[in-house]
């Protein structure tokens, strides 16, 4: 396809996840009053496989990129951190404000594109940086992710990263109806945007696209050390439908004090 520009690709994204977004989470989440509850009932429980990888949560300092409908900024408040999330859209941020309403717990939501983040305002401001549920494909260059990872983290502090294993881009692992392609391969494609299979043609097929980029195992470990971080961790978990495969992984590094 076309060789898109960063404006553009970024700007097809956002147009894509400002589609119909508060309504997909109302209809396949739930009501945030009902979301609330089960966050209140056990926050640990939603934080999931990712409570392993906080010291601490009371008065962290925590920066969600990408974090959606705050499935998981919200239990980090609870748990008495402080969350900022970052987002690109507007449906995401208005379920979400929701969900922390209802549940009685306090987060910070900038609906901004993450590569645009005001580092003069939250430079250097978080102690952790924590991301789930598969984003770094919306970014074209990593590097440049990365540095603003980076930038945001206080000396000592530290980067989660959880994502889709590279695996999945020569396969179909995690049954997104995702393309595959070569392991190798570096072109940006065009995909349709993550709950699109949800929906009945009629309505699936008018749906924005995304475009994607997806990275290898090494480029994003080269990456996250390029970008001046001592890596610490990059644990593989099994796909959800394939316990024999790898489909997900999460990396822990950090920013050295110097």
């Amino acid at each position: 396809m076309e060789q898109q520009t960063s404006e553009n690709y970024r700007e097809q994204n956002k147009k894509a996840w400002e589609y119909s977004a508060y309504d997909f989470w109302m209809a396949h989440v739930g009501p945030p009053a009902d979301r609330a509850r089960a966050a209140v009932e056990n926050p640990l429980g939603m934080l999931k496989k990712y409570a392993a990888y906080f010291d601490r949560y009371e008065g962290l300092r925590v920066a969600n990129l990408c974090g959606s409908c705050g499935k998981k900024a919200v239990p980090l408040a609870l748990l008495d951190a402080e969350v900022t999330v970052f987002d690109i859209s507007e449906d995401n941020r208005r379920y979400a404000m929701e969900f922390a309403e209802a549940a009685g717990a306090d987060i910070r939501y900038e609906v901004c594109d993450v590569l645009g983040i005001d580092l003069g305002r939250y430079g250097g401001y978080f102690d952790v940086v924590f991301m789930e549920g598969g984003i770094l494909h919306y970014f074209h260059d990593i590097d440049e992710f990365m540095k603003v990872c980076h930038a945001l983290l206080k000396p000592d502090g530290k980067m989660i990263c959880s994502d889709f294993h590279p695996f999945t881009k020569i396969k179909d692992l995690l049954e997104l109806e995702q393309p595959s392609m070569g392991y190798f391969d570096t072109a940006v494609f065009e995909g349709e945007m993550a709950h699109a299979r949800f929906y009945e043609e009629p309505v699936r097929s008018r749906m924005p696209k995304c475009l994607y980029r997806k990275y290898t195992v090494s480029e994003i470990i080269n990456s996250v050390i390029g970008c001046g971080f001592a890596l610490e961790r990059f644990d593989e978990h099994p796909a959800w439908t394939n316990d024999r495969v790898p489909g997900e992984f999460t990396l822990v590094a950090t920013k050295p004090a110097r």
